[in-house]
């Protein structure tokens, strides 16, 4: 393909699971808190009560939107600042009651890696099992509760297969035994219809980037009387909870971005599922030896991950993007780590399978011809790798002589 053609070719982005395009909405409302409204919050004059107000007024916005209180709100930096500040939070608040913690094996790096770390300081993690489809058995949970147990973690729904957990029943085990639960919602918040009440949770993570809204700001949801250790000191911000000032752009534009949210998710989530159910059954059509990975009912409205075989998913990345259309092998933050998947592991694919996966996650602009156009392109970039793939050819010499 000659570079002007490359240049000017309409691009189809299908990676919203990494992240979206912040909405125009969101900009505008965050333009004059970079210019006119730029005070510090913790200020006492007019500049600062101004920002302050601003503040305030997205942590009502948010709170309404998940059926909090506004002061179980805590503005973060992000989903992985939320994880890691629900998780040692928690483990450093309550290690005279116990040093057990809870989690799945196909949870997010940011959940993960706290987890390890706490392992090295002494903390006891157990990393829940999955079935094929991704699920955590709430049996599993229940069974692995211990009277030192201080911290359940459950992902809402997991960023690369799409799967939806039973978090609701999850939650009600934990609070029947006493224990604190947390779940990621990341990939949720936004997208998927709930109250924090409805999921019974004691705390919840969200990131503003994933629902069109700017990078660097989330929340972390924490139910009044949960008893937490700040993992950040200094001012006193948030309640005391968590020191540094205040992101007031990015603040007001996650709540820019929730008032949207609430305004365009019932319509927006059926029409995305429809562009994903037929997604799937396309690629089921045109190309043979595929997987789905995944809950088939049980999954995300605009998730999409398949294994194909005899091809490695960076080659067919790199393919489609040079067709223009953008996806991902898994999670971006792991997009640069040479291991295979640990959620496709624990799902138990081989890692030849994990090596040949595909992530499509659809978007508020995502189109029925965006579609069409991925599946007129993918069938001749994976027959073009699997001519090139040793193993492929050995597999359908040996095809053509049993037949």
């Amino acid at each position: 393909m000659r570079l002007i053609e490359w240049k000017t070719m309409k691009r189809i982005y299908l990676d919203h699971a990494a992240t979206t395009p912040v909405d125009p909405e969101v900009i505008e409302a965050m333009l004059p808190f970079f210019r006119e409204t730029f005070g510090n919050p913790s200020s006492i004059h007019s500049f600062g009560q101004q920002a302050r107000s601003a503040v305030e007024g997205a942590r009502e916005m948010v709170a309404s939107f998940m059926g909090a209180k506004p002061a179980e709100i805590v503005f973060t930096s992000g989903g992985t600042e939320s994880n890691n500040f629900a998780i040692k939070g928690i483990a450093w608040a309550n290690r005279k009651k116990g040093n057990h913690i809870i989690t799945s094996a196909i949870e997010h790096h940011a959940v993960m890696e706290p987890c390890r770390f706490l392992e090295r300081e002494g903390f006891e993690v157990t990393f829940l099992s999955v079935d094929s489809r991704g699920l955590v058995d709430p049996c599993d949970v229940e069974k692995a509760i211990t009277d030192r147990t201080i911290l359940v973690s459950i992902m809402h729904a997991n960023n690369e297969i799409g799967t939806l957990q039973p978090i609701a029943e999850i939650g009600k085990i934990a609070r029947e035994c006493g224990v604190c639960f947390h779940t990621d919602a990341v990939q949720t918040f936004g997208h998927v219809p709930f109250t924090v009440d409805e999921l019974n949770v004691d705390l919840l993570s969200l990131s503003a980037h994933k629902l069109y809204g700017p990078k660097g700001v989330g929340v972390l949801y924490v139910r009044k009387g949960t008893r937490m250790e700040p993992h950040m000191h200094g001012g006193e911000q948030e309640g005391k909870r968590r020191a540094s000032t205040h992101n007031v752009p990015g603040i007001v534009g996650l709540s820019k971005a929730v008032e949207l949210a609430g305004k365009t998710m019932p319509g927006e989530e059926a029409r995305i599922a429809g562009l994903r159910d037929k997604l799937i059954r396309g690629i089921f059509d045109r190309v043979d030896d595929v997987r789905l990975n995944g809950h088939p009912e049980r999954r995300l409205a605009n998730n999409v991950n398949v294994s194909i075989t005899y091809c490695e998913g960076e080659a067919m990345l790199l393919s489609l993007d040079l067709m223009g259309i953008a996806c991902s092998t898994g999670s971006a933050c792991s997009s640069t780590s040479v291991e295979p998947s640990h959620v496709l592991r624990a799902i138990g694919l081989s890692v030849e399978e994990t090596r040949g996966s595909l992530r499509f996650s659809l978007g508020r602009h995502t189109e029925d011809h965006e579609i069409d156009r991925l599946l007129d392109v993918l069938p001749g970039i994976v027959r073009r790798l699997r001519a090139m793939s040793p193993a492929y050819r050995s597999m359908t010499a040996g095809r053509g002589a049993g037949g």
